[in-house]
């Protein structure tokens, strides 16, 4: 338990970011199952829209702490070529 006045903002401030990851998370993670639901389905232009969809909201979470650059890059190149094969 934080005693100081200092180790007792700091918790506060913790919390206060730890909230706002946790939604910026949830919110790349509902792009990424949309985009992953279309590939299921099949249907390569509702994927590749929801991938268009997504990379920005991916690229923001990178630029935001939430995941690597490289991680999110990845992540993008890896949904681009899963919808690249629906059509072969």
């Amino acid at each position: 338990m934080a005693n100081t006045v200092s180790a007792k903002k700091m918790t506060r401030k913790i919390a206060k970011r730890t909230a706002v990851n946790r939604t910026r998370r949830s919110r790349m993670r509902t792009f990424i199952r949309k985009v992953e639901e279309a590939i299921a389905s099949g249907n390569q232009n509702e994927a590749a829209a929801a991938l268009r969809a997504a990379e920005p909201e991916m690229m923001r979470a990178a630029q935001k702490g939430i995941l690597h650059k490289n991680t999110a890059s990845r992540k993008v190149s890896r949904l681009a070529h899963r919808i690249q094969t629906l059509s072969a």
